[in-house]
């Protein structure tokens, strides 16, 4: 298979759904995510816009995501189980589904961007358990 670099919504698309799936399947994630989302077509296409707004600076992304606050949210619904080895699960989940469909720059910013992001969540995760 060639693969391409992540160039349109089409790619992010694919990235997500493909990623979500194994989120959804995975021993330790899956019971978190299918906890929390009860309408996964709605949430993978708010996901999408997410994604496509960081990765490609387009969509309908821009301005509409507080990632922190819905993580800490998360936090408090699973009466803080979020743990760091979550984020460790998510961030090989989600390099193991770029590196199944994708090559390129827009590729490595997702995996940069993802491990950043991953990052700074768990601390202000922490931060807001006080």
């Amino acid at each position: 298979m060639i693969k391409t670099d992540i160039e349109s919504r089409k790619e992010v698309s694919l990235l997500v759904n493909s990623f979500y799936e194994k989120v959804r399947a995975h021993d330790t994630l899956g019971p978190i995510f299918n906890g929390i989302v009860h309408d996964w077509p709605t949430h993978l296409e708010r996901l999408t816009d997410f994604w496509e707004m960081v990765i490609l600076n387009t969509g309908p992304g821009a301005g509409k995501f507080n990632p922190v606050k819905v993580h800490r949210d998360v936090d408090q619904e699973t009466d803080q189980q979020i743990q760091q080895a979550h984020f460790g699960n998510w961030l090989e989940l989600w390099f193991t589904t770029l590196d199944q469909h994708f090559q390129g720059p827009n590729t490595n910013f997702a995996k940069e961007h993802a491990r950043r992001m991953a990052h700074i969540l768990f601390f202000r995760i922490m931060e807001g358990r006080g």
